[in-house]
């Protein structure tokens, strides 16, 4: 009986996680309940700020995606409007100049009236 009490107690005192529970509570006596309760609320109150972070990053990244695609569009829609703007200025100048051949005839017939005269 005595052979198994000491080696009870050597496995006991060899034990690491048993050296470590007596120093703490050692040093921590009774308030050992207080402050894993302590530590509990703390840990709680890290994963809901946590929690709380991820859900605004979430919103933000939503909000500048949508602002994105309204910029996005709203450039769309006004290269859109300059390439239409650009396209009747052309078509404005075309019709405005007079093309080399027509030139060219109207000069030749105002010669000739010249040379009658």
């Amino acid at each position: 009986m005595a052979k198994e009490n000491k080696a009870t107690e050597e496995q006991v005192v060899n034990d690491p996680s048993s050296k470590i529970e007596a120093i703490k509570n050692l040093i921590f006596g009774d308030n050992i309940a207080a402050y894993n309760s302590e530590f509990e609320l703390v840990k709680k109150d890290i994963a809901a700020k946590r929690q709380e972070l991820r859900d605004f990053i979430e919103e933000t990244s939503k909000e500048l995606n949508q602002a994105i695609d309204n910029l996005s569009t709203d450039i769309n829609i006004r290269i859109t409007e300059l390439e239409d703007n650009l396209a009747d200025k052309v078509e404005m100048l075309d019709n405005k100049k007079v093309d080399r051949k027509t030139l060219g005839d109207l000069l030749i017939t105002m010669g000739e009236k010249i040379n009658k005269k």
